[in-house]
This record gives structure tokens, C-alpha cells and sequence, in this order.
């Protein structure tokens, strides 16, 4: 059985200009401004070289 995904919702505050910049981005790469963000999210960690639960246990 697959293993169910949870998500946490939370607030985030952004300047306008900021926003307007990330849905623009979100526009031309044909995603929703939340899953923009998620990919930002999961990249600037993947940069970072930190593991997120879900692939340390891919990693087993």
C-alpha cells in the first residue's frame, strides 16, 4: 500500500512585488502558485543538501 502524504498549512506573507514575480514564474512553468512555491521550497533544500523525510526513506 502506498504510504499517504501529509501537508501542513501555514501562513506566508510576501510583498507584492515578490508575489507578482512568483506567479508570473508559476504561470510559465504551467504550475499553481502553491506548487511554485513547494518547488522552490524542495529545491533551495535540495541545493542545500538537506534531506527531506520522504528520501531518506527512498534511500533504504
Amino acid at each position: 500500500m502506498a504510504e499517504k502524504k501529509s501537508t501542513k498549512s501555514f501562513i506566508l506573507r510576501v510583498d507584492a512585488d515578490t508575489m507578482d514575480a512568483i506567479e508570473a514564474w508559476a504561470a510559465d512553468e504551467f504550475r499553481s502558485t502553491n506548487g511554485q512555491l513547494q518547488w522552490i521550497i524542495t529545491e533551495a533544500l535540495r541545493k542545500a543538501k538537506k534531506k527531506l523525510k520522504n528520501e531518506e526513506n527512498n534511500d533504504e
